[in-house]
């Protein structure tokens, strides 16, 4: 799946799940404050991540995710991970 593809579909499913203006996403956009991001929002994204990407989510691995470029960042290198098995 290339990088595009990827931003495409996590666009996609972040205007669907989290009710926000595709407007507001851009990536030096503060993913939390932009989606307004609770605990159990993260716990529903991590689902709608595992269901739309087929890899296993940690808690840990939200640390350090600030921008949507990071989460685009994220998501792409374990769909490009899970592609290399």
């Amino acid at each position: 799946m290339t990088v595009e593809k990827i931003i495409e579909k996590v666009n996609r499913f972040l205007v669907d799940e989290f009710e926000v203006a595709p407007e507001l996403i851009s990536p030096e956009a503060n993913l939390q404050e932009t989606l307004e991001l609770d605990s159990l929002d993260y716990i529903d994204m991590v689902v709608v991540l595992e269901s739309n990407f087929g890899f296993k989510v940690k808690p840990e691995d939200f640390v350090g995710i600030n921008s949507f470029q990071d989460f685009y960042d994220y998501v792409c290198d374990r769909v490009t991970a899970k592609e290399l098995v």
